[in-house]
């Protein structure tokens, strides 16, 4: 869980439990429940059993080697060398890897993954457990990734193009102002020099040699682990690591992995960079460590952690508290102490997103909260309160322990390999804090930030937009915004906590019926009011209840002059908060209690969705009431919100994406006489009306008659009938009956291309759509999402593997039902702006073989595998089903259908996908096409 390093807050129990603490100096247990052992070779293993979910294992290899170790000649080929274990190895040459694993239901990039960093390399490959051959292939593949790569010649330059396409990818404004800042923020450090991606001329000019010899140096058994979590048996993976690892051997000679530091500095550097593509304006100040970081391994560390986390907590709750008031000085804004980039150094780093002539007083509201809290530190109420957050917290992972997923445990063992940090039970997590937190005090907390603030190893980087008319901060203006000797500082007064969400009494209503369907294993209670209540009761998790609640209406039923007015300030309407409390006095009375509810209005329904733990529901169920019947009207809480979403959106047309998918969006809609542009301008924002927008909120949940309320999770019979008869019950019932509104807003129809011209780096994207008026079927819908699945592996074969033209491609279809049935299907890649038209053409050709010729079986093959691993695993997860009954409410449908899913699903042949590929892509298709400026003919 490593749930310590979070900040979020902990427990209070009685003081007699502090005599069992342990010493400070003594080390922390490693958990039990892993085993870790090290091969004669020197490679480290952790195994686990773990049945969540059932029948399957991750496997992971970390390698503790990234770009940090190339040479000037080998710069960017550790993540090259990524790429080339997925290329080919003795066992499944050229591109038979990924074949195997889609055909056994893995899917590349979304299961299959991998990732290089500067200090490590790390392999992720999730796999059936129940399966033998499967699971013994998944060693060999780990093997192969760790040993048996084939470097050759030409399968190597054949990858240089799609290495060079994700490089392009993530060319922008933040690249080139990253680069700029970089030197200073690890100034005369190696990893400035060592970004993962490398440089473009090296990835096209690099000899082969050099990847062989990085290969050869670094991937070797003593800088690797072998990580396996899953419903398995011990002994047997322990077997299998020995028989596929223990015989391979270290160089005789070995490199030596050496750390690299982050050098200390006396200077202040400022780094002040702008762009006229930045979307945003940020803020960062680091306050860099003088010793090098280490991890956390003895209960010592232990308490410290937990006092740096109380403190970043009641920081960040403070920083929060601007963000509330009118006019803030930024968007978001917190603090924290951790690591940089590299694990050699950490920092205390306050950082915030501003408006785009804001960052000045950013600096100075982040400095004056930090001297704040080193001149008077913080009050006895705000440590309670973040000792009762991480107490529920904690809670909530100890209740939950014996129902974690297998991926919770994974990072945790990487972190035990590469740094050192200790791997304790959670069991033994929540004790140790149970024993050490009472004793925690203000002194304490208060102490922490005289080490992080200083005058030496400090860095000051603004990142911002560039435009005619916005002055840039000079270092000098940065400089002394950050120095707040001069500013009258006084103690923080914290505000009185309200008692209750319920302002008005409440008088119940009357469960009228209840139904059950035993096929779903879910109980509906029929309402006094016209309301419905249906829960789950699952044991997926032992704290975890999910929600939602919908009912049908939404924006389309307001005419289009109206809609203009509120669909800007709709969202913003429940910040104003409920029960006379705003958002910051929400934020104290919720202390120490895990529950969300979000209202929305959307474009047919309005709803609710949120979650809990069985100790809160009621806390929920209280929220919803509330926003039902005591929703704040606040003015000024509008203009707040309506101010930082303005920053968040202002800039964000600058970004050449951002610009190609407002010019879709208008070139698709602009004919519509609903429309308006995604990002609202300046006079949108003049013609929005907060108080029609409060009124159409209010209206929309003036009637709880027509909704219908969905829980899953651990909950009690005795829990739902009560709460729902004195919270839902007593809702206020209009007996609107309410149906789905058609507005008539459609999407241009035709065969048309649109270029579209904007940035200066050397990319393009493409993408290509398919819409149009239908009529529903689930058949073709199911076969839609088949062909979505189909073509991108096409396009991935084609596009990525043979012409090396695109680092990843995807397609998605799907029909959808309402406000009228219509089918939607969409192709896009980022590209090379001069063979965008030529890999249109091969597109445009790969679709065509499927509408004349069908998918391969095979490809079929592999959509189904994968979408049966995805919905064996979903099965057991409360998230799915609280999705199905939702959906089954919005489109009208059965909820039973989810339980004949896999009966549908392999009943789906070739020629349903093919029918569908000839059926809708072909009229109605519009190419579009972002290329850089200097394109433009």
């Amino acid at each position: 869980m490593n749930l310590r390093k979070l900040t979020l807050g902990i427990l209070i129990l009685p003081a007699s439990l502090w005599a069992q603490v342990a010493d400070f100096n003594q080390k922390i247990p490693t958990d039990p429940d892993v085993r870790i052992g090290k091969l004669e070779n020197g490679l480290t293993y952790y195994i686990r059993k773990n049945a969540k979910p059932e029948k399957k294992v991750d496997l992971r290899l970390v390698l503790n080697a990234g770009s940090i170790l190339e040479t000037d000649k080998q710069i960017g080929l550790a993540h090259f060398m990524e790429h080339m274990v997925f290329n080919g190895t003795k066992t499944f040459p050229k591109n038979e890897l990924i074949n195997y694993l889609q055909s056994i239901g893995v899917k590349f990039g979304q299961h299959l993954n991998a990732y290089t960093s500067f200090d490590e390399t790390v392999y992720f490959l999730p796999i059936p457990a129940d399966d033998p051959v499967k699971l013994d292939k998944g060693f060999q593949i780990l093997e192969d990734w760790a040993f048996n790569a084939n470097l050759e010649t030409k399968d190597i330059d054949d990858e240089r193009g799609v290495v060079i396409e994700e490089y392009r990818t993530r060319l922008g404004s933040g690249e080139r102002m990253m680069k700029n800042y970089l030197p200073k923020m690890l100034h005369n450090s190696l990893y400035a020099k060592r970004l993962p991606i490398g440089t473009k001329e090296n990835l096209e000019t690099f000899k082969p040699e050099e990847i062989r010899q990085f290969y050869k140096d670094w991937y070797r058994p003593n800088l690797m682990a072998v990580i396996v979590v899953g419903d398995i048996n011990v002994d047997e993976m322990e077997a299998k690591i020995k028989s596929h690892f223990a015989k391979y051997q270290n160089p005789v000679n070995p490199k030596e992995r050496k750390s690299f530091d982050i050098p200390n500095h006396k200077e202040t550097f400022v780094s002040v960079n702008t762009d006229k593509e930045a979307t945003s304006a940020n803020v960062q100040i680091f306050y860099k460590d003088i010793d090098k970081a280490k991890p956390s391994t003895t209960v010592g560390d232990f308490k410290n952690d937990l006092i740096e986390g109380l403190f970043s907590q009641m920081l960040n709750a403070r920083l929060e508290e601007y963000t509330n008031k009118p006019n803030p000085p930024f968007v978001y804004g917190y603090s924290f102490h951790g690591s940089m980039l590299g694990r050699e150094k950490e920092a205390f780093q306050s950082m915030a997103m501003t408006a785009e002539d804001k960052q000045l007083e950013a600096v100075k509201v982040l400095a004056i909260e930090n001297e704040r809290a080193r001149k008077f530190g913080f009050t006895q109420s705000e440590l309670d309160r973040a000792k009762k957050d991480y107490l529920a917290y904690y809670e909530k992972a100890y209740n939950d322990r014996d129902k974690n997923n297998s991926s919770a445990y994974l990072g945790r063992y990487q972190s035990h390999f590469l740094e050192g940090e200790a791997i304790p039970s959670i069991a033994y997590e929540f004790n140790l804090v149970k024993e050490i937190l009472p004793t925690l005090t203000l002194k304490d907390v208060n102490n922490v930030i005289q080490s992080y603030i200083k005058d030496e190893n400090r860095v000051i980087i603004l990142t911002g937009p560039e435009k005619e008319g916005l002055k840039t901060p000079t270092e000098n203006e940065v400089l002394a915004a950050l120095d707040v000797s001069k500013v009258e500082i006084t103690p923080y007064e914290d505000a009185v906590v309200a008692e209750s969400l319920i302002r008005n009494e409440i008088k119940p209503g009357k469960i009228v019926g209840t139904s059950k369907n035993d096929k779903l294993g879910t109980v509906t209670l029929m309402l006094a009011n016209g309301a419905k209540v249906t829960y789950k009761k699952t044991d997926f998790k032992n704290d975890e209840i999910l929600f939602g609640a919908r009912s049908f209406g939404g924006f389309n039923l307001v005419d289009n002059e109206t809609y203009k007015k509120i669909q800007h300030a709709t969202s913003a309407v429940p910040q104003a908060g409920i029960a006379g409390m705003d958002q910051n006095a929400l934020t104290k009375f919720n202390t120490g209690k895990i529950y969300r509810v979000s209202p929305y209005v959307g474009g047919i329904t309005e709803g609710i969705s949120g979650n809990s733990t069985p100790k809160d529901l009621e806390y929920l169920f209280q929220t919803v009431h509330a926003y039902f019947t005591d929703l704040n009207y606040d003015e000024n809480a509008y203009e707040t919100e309506k101010s930082k979403t303005k920053s968040y959106l202002a800039n964000l047309m600058a970004m050449p994406e951002v610009f190609y998918q407002i010019e879709i969006s208008n070139f698709m809609y602009g004919h519509n006489a609903r429309y308006s542009s995604p990002i609202p301008t300046e006079k949108d924002w003049e013609n929005t009306n907060y108080k029609m927008a409060y009124n159409l909120f209010k209206e929309r949940f003036a009637d709880a008659s027509d909704f219908e309320f969905f829980f899953v999770g651990n909950v009690t019979d005795e829990q739902m009938k009560a709460f729902s008869e004195i919270y839902i019950a007593s809702l206020p019932a209009l007996n609107r009956k309410e149906t789905i509104k058609d507005t008539g807003f459609r999407a241009k129809t035709g065969v048309h291309r649109k270029d579209v011209y904007k940035g200066t780096d050397d990319k393009a994207t493409v993408r290509i759509s398919y819409t149009g008026e239908t009529t529903y079927s689930e058949k073709e819908n199911l076969a839609m999402q088949a062909l979505g699945e189909i073509v991108t592996i096409k396009l991935i074969e084609e596009l990525r593997e043979k012409e090396g033209g695109v680092y990843g491609a995807s397609a998605r279809g799907s029909l959808n039902k309402f406000p009228y049935g219509s089918y939607d299907f969409s192709i896009s890649y980022p590209t090379n702006p001069k063979d965008a038209d030529k890999l249109i053409e091969l597109t445009l050709k790969e679709v065509e073989k499927i509408q004349q010729n069908g998918p391969d079986a095979k490809d079929l093959d592999k959509f189904i595998e994968g979408e049966m691993t995805d919905y064996t695993k979903s099965l057991k997860e409360n998230r799915y089903w609280l999705g199905v009954l939702t959906n089954a409410f919005s489109e009208q449908e059965n909820p039973e259908k989810a339980l004949e899913f896999e009966k549908t699903l392999k009943t789906l042949t070739v020629k349903d996908v093919q029918d569908v590929a000839k059926k809708y892509l072909n009229k109605n298709r519009i190419i579009a096409v972002l290329k850089p400026e200097t394109a433009k003919k």
